[in-house]
């Protein structure tokens, strides 16, 4: 299909198109607090789904996508209908109602599972070898079962393993499909978008795992040559400079990976993010889009003139002056670099600011 509109040029409200084949390339989508940056990152996937076949998977830290299937009154009918009729799933964790955001920890990779249980592999080198040696059912997952078995085995190692378990209790977060259906069954099927709503557990190291869970499956699947366009709100959260904890370094791992080589195999990534000095910067070089709302820090902005230097120094730095709503768009998905105020959303965005109590 054709370019589509995003909204309208600042000075001169001329229509803005994206010219959605160049979403074949990373992106990268930037603005602090305040600026609209998810509402406008909202504007851009409802085109996208309006206007391609492109499936999208969200990762959603703060259920701001989540509401993606409810149209907005007033939408026109062609567009609503088109929307209403697309493919849209959505996982909640916590105690919000809807699908569960579930994985299986037996399909984790024998690195995520030794992240997750705080396993070096050369400093607790026997805890790892029992840990690569433990045969988990892919059925019916009992962490009690298997903590049991562990400990009747007789074997010193074996014992400190289900200690570890026991000890840590991962194994009994809320994150765990218990070997039952898992959220990357679907994201298999390639619904047309899946919201993956992260932020409602109660471990902080639950949406990362969540995350790694996803994205080993993808790339374990690359060679299909699906595409799918991976969209990660909060980028800062899940792609860190400087990973300290062991899900954090395989998680950071395999995004590195998957900007350097994923294009071939149709996985694209569309980074969210308040500053760009908190993105692994191995991931924020392999982006060819940019999408840039307000932006004051002068650090911020210095690092996106050295990274994107297909938009100028001077149109960067004018991103200090933006109103809410305003952006400038610049690489492979558009003609020149362009000053956009945005277009109006077509679905319901939730989340949001909460607002001040006046008497």
């Amino acid at each position: 299909m054709g370019e589509f509109v995003i909204g309208a040029t600042i000075e001169g409200a001329e229509p803005v198109q994206l010219d959605p084949r160049r979403f074949n390339r990373h992106t990268f989508w930037c603005g602090q607090s305040g600026s609209g940056k998810t509402y406008a990152l909202g504007v851009v996937l409802e085109q996208l789904l309006l206007h391609t076949e492109l499936p999208v998977l969200v990762f959603d830290p703060n259920a701001d996508f989540v509401r993606l299937r409810e149209i907005r009154p007033g939408t026109d009918d062609a567009a609503a209908r088109r929307l209403g009729d697309l493919d849209v799933r959505v996982f909640r964790s916590g105690r919000a109602e809807g699908e569960r955001l579930r994985v299986r920890y037996v399909d984790l990779s024998p690195a995520a599972k030794a992240a997750v249980l705080r396993i070096d592999p050369i400093a607790d080198a026997e805890e790892y070898n029992a840990l690569l040696h433990t045969q988990v059912s892919s059925g019916q997952f009992d962490s009690a079962e298997m903590i049991r078995g562990l400990r009747e085995s007789g074997e010193a190692v074996k014992v400190r393993l289900a200690n570890r378990m026991e000890n840590l209790q991962v194994l009994e977060w809320e994150l765990w499909s218990r070997g039952a259906a898992s959220v990357v069954d679907v994201i298999s099927e390639r619904p047309r978008a899946t919201v993956l709503d992260l932020g409602g557990f109660d471990h902080p190291a639950e949406p990362g795992v969540a995350a790694l869970a996803v994205l080993e499956d993808l790339w374990a699947r690359r060679e299909e040559r699906r595409p799918l366009l991976i969209v990660i709100d909060e980028a800062h959260n899940l792609c860190v400079p400087e990973p300290t904890t062991a899900v954090e370094r395989e998680l950071t791992a395999r995004l590195v990976q998957i900007a350097a080589e994923g294009r071939k195999f149709g996985l694209w990534l569309f980074l969210s993010t308040q500053r760009p000095t908190k993105i692994h910067p191995n991931v924020l070089s392999q982006c060819d889009n940019l999408g840039l709302m307000r932006v004051n820090a002068p650090r911020d902005l210095a690092e996106l003139a050295e990274v994107f230097g297909f938009a100028s120094e001077d149109a960067i730095r004018r991103a200090q002056t933006f109103a809410q709503g305003q952006a400038l768009f610049a690489g492979g998905f558009i003609a020149e670099p362009t000053f956009v105020q945005m277009g109006a959303r077509l679905t319901e965005e939730a989340g949001g600011d909460v607002r001040v109590p006046i008497a």
